[in-house]
């Protein structure tokens, strides 16, 4: 189901558009529970060829929240992303995806294979293979969304902080957990719940076995402290022709918050093996 592209909030200089002309677009997608101003530290560093933007998925910051569960399934998502794109007559667009936001980006290659020129892929999955294991994720899921929206907010904040897969950001400055704080108390409860309920990882396809089919350039991003994202990342780079699998040290799920500077190095030196500009 597509929504109109005016209820997704970008960050982005496609205000002008002109410089698409020389510049090639890549699109930076959050994580559960993020918005587009998670990728502000990045942008001044990424190589001066490419324009990098970032939207608010369907559910997060300043997009819609609607109460519909069909706006929020992978099916959808990829749909919104191509009406963004076409919007803006944008073709061939690089995507770079981080948890939540690179299984959107492989949806959207699944499903648009010729309007990807490459993909970033950080700390994200391509689906659960085990259908036991699928459904005891979805139900968890649903037990989350549940939680949320009986107990709000703050108890949301205590339960994500809290998961084994975020230890490593309790090292972050005061600062910086201050801000992550007051940017999960500013989600919208139906939009959280929804995306659990229409986009879990329990309800996501499972693509593994069509990875083999993806033609164009990834990049695989994890962190040292992150076990199981490391080893999807290994299995991933040996089903996926052209790609290479990178692991930031001495950070965990999230690298981009936590080891910016590496995650740009590892983005720009892929953009520039890979992409003609």
């Amino acid at each position: 189901m597509n929504i109109p592209i005016d209820n997704y909030n970008l960050f982005t200089t496609l205000q002008s558009s002109d410089l698409l002309k020389v510049k090639e677009p890549i699109l930076f997608i959050h994580g559960f529970a993020g918005s587009s101003d998670d990728w502000l530290q990045i942008f001044p560093q990424i190589n001066k060829h490419y324009l990098p933007f970032a939207i608010d998925l369907i559910g997060h910051g300043k997009s819609s929240s609607p109460s519909d569960i069909s706006y929020y399934t992978h099916d959808a998502i990829a749909n919104h992303l191509k009406s963004i794109f076409d919007f803006y007559n944008i073709t061939e667009p690089i995507i770079c995806g981080y948890s939540m936001g690179g299984r959107a980006a492989i949806s959207f290659a699944m499903k648009y294979p010729q309007n990807v020129k490459a993909l970033i892929l950080e700390s994200s999955s391509p689906g659960i293979i085990n259908s036991s294991e699928r459904d005891l994720r979805y139900r968890n899921d649903l037990s989350l969304a549940e939680n949320i929206q009986l107990k709000g907010l703050e108890f949301f904040d205590e339960y994500w902080s809290n998961l084994p897969i975020f230890d490593s950001q309790k090292y972050l400055s005061a600062d910086q957990l201050a801000q992550i704080k007051t940017k999960r108390l500013n989600n919208n409860i139906t939009g959280l719940c929804n995306s659990l309920r229409g986009f879990s990882v329990g309800v996501m396809p499972n693509f593994w076995n069509r990875l083999p089919k993806i033609e164009v350039p990834v990049l695989l991003i994890s962190g040292e402290y992150d076990n199981k994202y490391t080893e999807i990342n290994r299995i991933m780079s040996g089903l996926i022709k052209n790609s290479e699998s990178k692991i930031i040290d001495s950070c965990g799920h999230n690298t981009h918050l936590e080891k910016p500077m590496e995650f740009v190095s590892l983005v720009n030196l892929f953009l520039d093996k890979t992409i003609k500009v």
